[in-house]
């Protein structure tokens, strides 16, 4: 089968394929009020086997690159497992992570073993207090430590996704340029996206991208080219800095124009925007090896129905109830 493609002509070579909803931080902007199961006490998450079948399936249709997500994704005790599970699609280049970072020291090395390729950490601060105050854990140190674990694994970059706040840390930037100057870390500034549970947060902390994209260009900073199957973000480079800077702004006109990714939920659900208004249901075909052509097809036929945009202008954000609902 070819390349999955939707009416509006965009191929889909990026797979987010969360393997959790449960995550042990609390942050301001996503579970504020810590993890709180949905679904009911029944849930079971994807097994390997299923993260087998489905992740072939997407692999023969063209997909490069898969993220592992959640939630946080290495709570799973079978992380290991799952990474090498993926790694067996030799079609697949790039297998990424998302964490909070809790565990990267201690486990990074055994995740770059098992053939993860690349890896983003969240870290919304650079003081340790405030930190504290975004995530709800006293972590920072052990985040930190973590990132320096990934290079010395052999991780040639490390991303560091950082959610834009207004009044909280969108007048950092000279701090968070200082300390990438030396690092090959890409950090990403990305602007507050409203959901279901977070709409009030969203009016008093949304700020646009815009900012800080003026004030790179006007330092001197560079757009990069996009690769096919990268994500979202608009990438700036330096030629005095190691680090290079991404702003993800989903608010900017034309910003699902770019869209190349689609998402299967933790529970084995496709859903075909982070903003959309339901999942279409994969589980039945992820039983048996004998579903790949028809478990396809569904895939296929389903980008049928992909909007051309997301509707968060209009204040509509789907049955996104949190980031950590489908992996962000």
């Amino acid at each position: 089968m070819s390349t999955f493609t939707d009416p509006w002509e965009r191929k889909f070579y990026y797979l987010r394929l969360s393997i959790t909803d449960v995550c042990n931080f609390r942050c301001s902007y996503c579970l504020p009020d810590g993890y709180r199961p949905t679904g009911g006490n029944n849930k079971s998450f994807l097994t390997l086997d299923e993260i087998r079948r489905v992740t072939r399936a997407f692999a023969a249709c063209g997909t490069e690159k898969i993220r592992l997500t959640g939630g946080e994704p290495s709570l799973r005790r079978d992380f290991v497992e799952i990474i090498e599970t993926v790694r067996q699609n030799p079609e697949i280049s790039n297998i990424a992570m998302t964490t909070n970072g809790y565990r990267m020291a201690r486990d990074v090395a055994r995740w770059r073993a098992a053939g993860l390729t690349s890896i983003n950490v969240s870290v919304d601060s650079l003081d340790a207090n405030q930190f504290h105050a975004i995530t709800g854990q006293d972590k920072f140190r052990q985040v930190m430590d973590g990132i320096d674990a990934a290079f010395t694994a052999g991780f040639d970059k490390v991303k560091v996704n950082t959610v834009l706040m207004r009044g909280i840390n969108h007048h950092s930037l000279q701090t968070f340029l200082d300390w990438i100057k030396h690092r090959p870390i890409q950090l990403r500034f990305i602007e507050l996206m409203e959901t279901g549970e977070g709409r009030d947060l969203f009016r008093q902390h949304h700020v646009s991208g815009e900012v800080i994209r003026e004030r790179l260009v006007a330092m001197g900073w560079q757009r990069r080219d996009q690769e096919r199957s990268a994500g979202p973000a608009q990438v700036f480079f330096h030629p005095d800095y190691l680090g290079e800077i991404g702003l993800i702004m989903p608010y900017e006109k034309n910003f699902c124009a770019s869209c190349n990714r689609l998402r299967v939920s933790a529970t084995g659900k496709l859903h075909l925007c982070l903003f959309g208004d339901g999942g279409i249901v994969l589980r039945d075909l992820l039983q048996s090896d004998s579903s790949q052509q028809e478990l396809q097809e569904r895939i296929a036929h389903s980008l049928l129905q992909k909007k051309q945009t997301h509707f968060l202008h209009q204040g509509n954000t789907g049955i996104t109830q949190n980031l950590s609902f489908i992996g962000g």
